[in-house]
């Protein structure tokens, strides 16, 4: 049975791609800092810090040995807070980075080789920030960080069939708005679900069930 790994799943965008997936009969596997399933029917959950290598890694082997190589991976993780470049901190920044960046660095590099030397699989993630904003300094450093290692992984794990490739959103998320998790969600399963000869290395959503 295929597989999806969520890491960063929480109660927006996460619990709504798990639930698009499980739509599809894909067994589901969720990691959060919580370790909760977030009340999805057979969903299985795992707990890590996206910032605590070790945690991170063991959770993705512990996701492994109960569903096997996945089908998808889903980085979803990132922490989102206003903070300007007048208010930098190095602890801050790092942090900050560690999450929204090297937490996806660190499970492609887990879990890339194997979907690599099985032919095929999906790679995504969440991106945000289309223009840079002042007030978010760290989330634009982070997003943009993101776009960059998207290519990365790309180059090294693409030509061996993995689909590596984020969703921008470009907006709050919030239910009923044209920012809704379950309409960002379509873009993951499009995503995944492209055919290699017309594979996107980025989605962007404006807005709205259309993106």
């Amino acid at each position: 049975m295929p597989g999806v790994v969520v890491i960063g799943a929480g109660p927006g965008i996460g619990r709504s791609v798990a639930r698009r997936f499980a739509k599809e009969g894909m067994e589901v596997a969720l990691v959060s800092r919580s370790g909760t399933t977030l009340d999805l029917d057979g969903a299985r959950a795992y707990r890590a810090d996206s910032a605590d290598e070790d945690e991170l890694r063991a959770a993705l082997d512990a996701a492994a040995a109960d569903l096997g190589t996945p089908d998808v991976v889903v980085y979803n993780a990132a922490v989102i807070r206003p903070d300007t470049p007048a208010e930098a901190s190095m602890r801050t920044h790092l942090g900050t980075w560690a999450v929204n960046v090297v937490g996806a660095l660190i499970t492609a590099a887990h879990v890339a080789p194997a979907m690599a030397r099985r032919g095929g699989g999906s790679f995504l993630i969440t991106g945000g920030m289309p223009e840079p904003k002042a007030a978010y300094t760290s989330l634009s450093l982070g997003k943009a960080g993101v776009r960059t290692l998207v290519d990365l992984l790309g180059e090294q794990w693409g030509p061996s069939g993995v689909h590596v490739a984020s969703v921008t959103v470009a907006g709050p998320v919030a239910p009923g708005t044209d920012f809704d998790p379950d309409d960002i969600a379509e873009h993951y399963w499009r995503l995944h679900t492209q055919p290699r000869s017309r594979w996107d290395r980025e989605v962007v959503h404006g807005g709205g069930a259309g993106g």
